[in-house]
Formats: structure tokens, C-alpha cells, sequence
């Protein structure tokens, strides 16, 4: 037998040898998965969001099952999913209890159309609001303000986050799932997660003061407290320069509202 046919000998029964060894090694050290954590792992919705605060929906899952999480973290599956991962672990959800969820919902607090703004100089970078936000935070005038490169629809997985036709970035609330995705994506914090129960919403992002406001934006708040001092049964809050709805409202009387809303000078307090 030559030299060569009998290193190829011993290499295949080596081999042979090491894949035996493998498959008992296998057999006998595989970790069997609870069941449990099957069914969280195949009811979650795929979506690896991170919303939940988890690194997907896997971690997320075995997160549950593991105490480290409750269910009714995951805003795409909602209280359908938290309803069955409750049931899968046991556990009597509390609907009338202090722990019920609360749903929340992306809201863009900017007004203003890229093309109305006020602009500092002339960007010509990357159609990226993070790129941009590094120069100057941005070209607006007002720095607080959406500097719509569309950052926050890039991010979005559900479609819910746009650009209208005057080109002001909304979001279809029907489609947000409250994952938080587009408000991490976005330098100026001009998208904020709200409760989907809110009735009304001050829409600008700028605490500048009045004077500098009316300078930059056609639209802002110029903090003038009328919303605050007129109305106090409102609930609305002037902090640092800028209005602040509040997250519930029990007032009801749809005259009074309009009364309200047309108080506002600037026209930016809206029902959402």
C-alpha cells in the first residue's frame, strides 16, 4: 500500500471516528427546549424591532419565560400577543388593575413643511436627518424642528411614517405599532411616542423663546401661556417656552373645544 493511499486511510477512519463521536456528543449534551418557550418563541410576530427593549423578538420571549419580562411589551402584537404569551405562562392578566398596558402611538410635533422653513445656509449632503443634524443641527433656522430627510420613514417597518403632499412627515396612526423605532432615529426628537388615548397634541418641538420663534417659524409656539391661563381646566402646561398637552382629558363639549383650539394665535394645538 502506498504512502498516500494509507494517509488517506487513516484520515477517513479518523474521520469517521469524529463524526460518530460528534453525533453521540450531540445526542447525549442537547439542551431540549422547554415547551413554554416554543410556543413564545412561534406566536411572536418577527418583527426584531427592539421596541420591547429586547434584542428581538426571540430574546424577547425567552425573556418571558424566563421572569426577566412581562408580557405586553410588544407593540406589534399588541394585546393579542401579551393576552397568549399570558396564558402560555400562567399568568391572569390585569385589566382593571394598575399594571394595564397603555398603548402608544408615534406623533410628529413639527408643523412645518421643509420647504416653508427657514433655512440657515444650503444643505447638499446625504438625504439623511442624522447626516445633516451633524452640521450645525441642520439648515433650519429653528433647530428644534423636523428636518425632513425622511430618517424616520427609512425606519419604520410598518409603513405607518410618510411625507404628505406639502411635505410635512405624518404618522398613519391605524399602521403604528409604538415600537419607538422612527422616535430613535430622529436627532431632534421631533417625533415622540404618546398615549394612543391622547386627545390633543401642541405641535411644535421648539423651546426657543417667542421673539426667536416668530424670526424662524411661521407656525411655533411662542409660549404666550394662553392655553395655560385661559383654560387651566385643559390641562395644558407652558414649560420652557413651549405648551404641553396633557396625556388625558375628560371635557367633552365640542363647542367649548373649538372655542379652545381657536384661542390658540399660532393655530398649532390640535385634536388628534
Amino acid at each position: 500500500m502506498s504512502s498516500v493511499l494509507f494517509a488517506f486511510v487513516i484520515l477517513a477512519g479518523l474521520g469517521i471516528v469524529l463524526g460518530i463521536g460528534l453525533a453521540i456528543a450531540d445526542k447525549k449534551l442537547k439542551i431540549e427546549k422547554d415547551e413554554k418557550l416554543i410556543k413564545l418563541e412561534n406566536m411572536m410576530p418577527g418583527a426584531n424591532c427592539g421596541g420591547c427593549g429586547f434584542a428581538g423578538c426571540q430574546a424577547y420571549a425567552e425573556a418571558v419565560f424566563k421572569g426577566n419580562a412581562k408580557p405586553g411589551l410588544c407593540a406589534p402584537g399588541g394585546k393579542t400577543l401579551a393576552a397568549g404569551m399570558s396564558e402560555v405562562m400562567g399568568l391572569q392578566q390585569q385589566e382593571n388593575g394598575e399594571e394595564k398596558a397603555v398603548e402608544y402611538k408615534a406623533y410628529v410635533f413639527c408643523n412645518e413643511s421643509c420647504g416653508a422653513k427657514k433655512k440657515d445656509f444650503d444643505y447638499k449632503g446625504l438625504c439623511d436627518c442624522n447626516a445633516a443634524s451633524m452640521l450645525f443641527k441642520g439648515d433650519n433656522s429653528c433647530k428644534d424642528g423636523c428636518l425632513g430627510f425622511g430618517s424616520c420613514i427609512k425606519a419604520c417597518q410598518f409603513g405607518a411614517v410618510s411625507k404628505n403632499d406639502d411635505g410635512i412627515i405624518e404618522v398613519d396612526r391605524n399602521k403604528c405599532t409604538g415600537c419607538g423605532q422612527c422616535t430613535k432615529v430622529c436627532p431632534n426628537g421631533v417625533i415622540k411616542l404618546i398615549p394612543s388615548t391622547q386627545k390633543f397634541a401642541v405641535k411644535c418641538n421648539s423651546h426657543d423663546k417667542g421673539i426667536d420663534v416668530r424670526k424662524n417659524c411661521s407656525k411655533g409656539c411662542i409660549g404666550c401661556k394662553i392655553c395655560e391661563t385661559k383654560f387651566p381646566e385643559y390641562g395644558f402646561k407652558v414649560d420652557n417656552f413651549l405648551s404641553v398637552a396633557p396625556s388625558e382629558t375628560n371635557l367633552s363639549d365640542k363647542n367649548a373645544e373649538e372655542i379652545f383650539l381657536e384661542a390658540c394665535p399660532r393655530k398649532i394645538i390640535v385634536r388628534i
